[in-house]
């Protein structure tokens, strides 16, 4: 799973590298603090539950709220 870092998919998914980072960070936390993966955890480390959560779309930016501009809008598409 941690292969998925290396594709592009989940980069491009969020908008950029800085945006998968910030996201992966806080989802970490929200594990470290006790709130449960949103996937089976199957023996993977909180990296990879995390990333998994983030290619099956169960854990994603909430562009509206944070007041950040939508991957799709930063590229001049609508």
């Amino acid at each position: 799973m941690i292969e998925a870092i290396k594709s592009d998919e989940i980069v491009h998914k969020l908008g950029g590298r800085f945006k998968l980072c910030a996201l992966v960070q806080h989802r970490l936390a929200e594990l470290i603090e006790g709130q449960r993966p949103l996937v089976e955890r199957n023996g993977r480390s909180d990296m990879e539950v995390v990333l998994d959560e983030i290619l099956q779309g169960k854990v994603s930016i909430d562009f509206e709220k944070s007041n950040i501009t939508k991957p799709a809008e930063a590229l001049g598409h609508k």
